[in-house]
């Protein structure tokens, strides 16, 4: 007998976090407020900018419009993989901390690939600077990573439900 998990819970509610934290803090308006107020060389201020770091926009503004798309589908992509990597391998992750690991891990991954990706399409394309946007992105992943981390857990239960193999 196996002990069915609500992997599919997990990973919607992962998602769900991502997409929150994508949309609250990496929109227009958040990004310039923290461009020019979290400054300082202190714990808080970095968490503010750290969050904005998936930008994403609306209209091009004074940014070339390969940037744009870059920064657009950077912050798509990174929705989408931390969904693919929880989707994937939420069943096969057992218990609370490990859907925290899973979690953590999905984002530091996703912002990584997705940041490596999109730095090829930027004006600026070069392997240094993809690399340096890859580095970006998983900074990303582990400072913010662990919000996602305690979402997956805290959906991470046993169903109660023996299933027959």
């Amino acid at each position: 007998m196996a002990v069915v998990t609500r992997s599919r819970t997990t990973t919607g509610a992962g998602v769900l976090a991502i997409l929150i934290l994508v949309l609250a803090f990496g929109n227009p308006a958040y990004s310039e407020w923290a461009d020019r107020h979290a400054k300082g060389n202190n714990t808080w201020d970095l968490l503010l900018r750290t969050l904005a770091w998936p930008r994403w926009f609306l209209t091009p503004g004074n940014l070339p419009n390969k940037d744009v798309i870059a920064y657009d589908l950077r912050a798509l992509l990174l929705v989408v993989f931390v969904a693919l990597i929880l989707g994937l391998a939420g069943a096969a992750v057992a218990g609370a901390m490990g859907g925290f690991i899973l979690g953590w891990f999905a984002v530091i991954f996703g912002g990584a690939v997705a940041a490596l990706l999109t730095a090829f399409i930027t004006t600026q394309a070069s392997l240094y600077n993809a690399l340096l946007a890859a580095g970006g992105g998983s900074v990303y992943g582990l400072y913010v990573g662990w919000i996602i981390g305690l979402v997956t857990a805290a959906t991470r239960r046993s169903a109660g439900v023996a299933a027959t193999v």
